[in-house]
């Protein structure tokens, strides 16, 4: 197994290494110096003795005799107008750092380096251009959405509108720049986002409230701006938002850090929508549990221009429904999808779905070779 770098280690090394070597190169290899009182030392300046090579360090002055060449040090006696003084008298004085204050000077430039490398990562993971992924084929088609007939027809004057964009505007029809889908979770508007992309033929960016929330202020809306960015790059294309009340709340100026974020989001919002940039070709698909709770300037026509509602599914869509998730299952000749419809009125898809399943999964616990009724009674009553 290969070892992993470790960056604190490898700086501690590091650190321990220039120490030691510092220790043993001043210690066998450095200059020498012959030691004196400092009274010599300042009698000798005040008598206007030019000493050279003054170098004052924390605890110490080193200087050069200039007849013998010689080598001194001797005590700082850390006098403010000491250094006047040798300047005054023509004497170059150098102040040298010891090295406890070089180590500390390392240590802050290791410290900030280190501080901006993590935020540099952590702003680009944030930021990252792979945050909303293009999905250039969905996989899905109207053929396999049971239900919403009439919301496919709607959807499909959208569709030739997106394949045919100058067609149209020659007969001054523009195509919508938003569509909201209201309906109770589970019902399948993520599917159908995905298979009005496959039957369009277009590009198909996904997201959720969740994308648009950081810790750090202002992501929010940089992250709006970097979607609507990559949509018109790969236009034509769907932009699919789900969760969309999660970040399309009516504006609250409270002050609170939240609600100011929630605020710049939705701005930002309104300005994509209202095509401050070209927006040709993109269409924004959102999804909302409720649209009361959205904010007024943005579900307002020429921003979202159709809204239409995906309601939970009705008895014969809940025999398709049955019809399709039994495939594979292995049911009792009583629990056929005419039966299971009527049990499972008002029920969404996805509820649907994880009840059959849980029925087999029930019956796999009992050791029968099929589940019945009364496996499906218990997983009605567990999920």
């Amino acid at each position: 197994m290969k070892n992993r770098f470790n960056p604190l280690s490898f700086i501690v090394s590091l650190v321990l290494i220039l120490s030691t070597g510092y220790f043993f190169y001043d210690h066998f290899f450095g200059i020498k110096f012959e030691e004196i009182p400092y009274s010599v030392f300042y009698k000798n300046v005040h008598d206007g003795y030019k000493y050279q090579n003054v170098t004052i360090t924390e605890n110490n002055i080193k200087f050069t005799d200039p007849i013998t060449n010689k080598n001194f040090i001797t005590q700082n006696p850390h006098s403010p107008f000491l250094e006047e003084e040798l300047l005054k008298n023509g004497i170059k004085v150098t102040t040298e750092k010891n090295f406890a204050e070089i180590l500390s000077l390392v240590f802050d430039v290791l410290f900030y380096a280190i501080f901006f490398t993590i935020f540099f990562f952590v702003f680009r993971k944030f930021i990252s251009p792979n945050t909303f992924k293009v999905q250039h084929k969905t996989g899905v088609k109207f053929s396999d959405v049971v239900g919403m007939e009439k919301l496919k027809q709607d959807m499909t004057q959208i569709i030739q509108i997106m394949q045919h964009p100058k067609e149209y505007a020659s007969r001054g029809i523009r195509m919508p720049k938003g569509i909201l889908l209201e309906g109770a979770p589970g019902n399948g508007k993520t599917l159908f986002a995905k298979a009005l992309a496959g039957e369009a033929k277009v590009n198909f960016i996904p997201a959720k409230a969740t994308d648009f929330e950081s810790m750090f202020m202002a992501i929010g809306p940089m992250k709006v701006k970097l979607l609507f960015k990559k949509a018109r790059k790969k236009a034509p294309c769907i932009v699919f938002i789900d969760e969309f009340d999660g970040i399309g709340t009516r504006r609250n100026y409270s002050g609170s850090a939240i609600e100011t974020e929630n605020t710049r989001i939705v701005t930002a919002l309104l300005n994509e929508l209202d095509g401050f940039e070209p927006t040709s070709g993109v269409l924004v698909l959102a999804a909302t549990n409720s649209i009361q709770a959205l904010d007024e300037a943005l579900i307002r026509p020429g921003r979202f221009d159709g809204k239409f509602s995906v309601p939970y599914p009705d008895e014969k869509d809940r025999i398709e429904l049955c019809r399709m998730y039994l495939k594979g299952k292995s049911p009792a000749s009583e629990c056929n999808p005419e039966y299971l419809s009527k049990i499972f009125a008002g029920f969404s898809c996805a509820k649907i779905e994880a009840i059959l399943n849980k029925a087999s999964l029930i019956a796999e616990q009992k050791n029968l070779s099929c589940f019945s009724i009364t496996e499906v009674d218990e997983a009605v009553k567990s999920v």
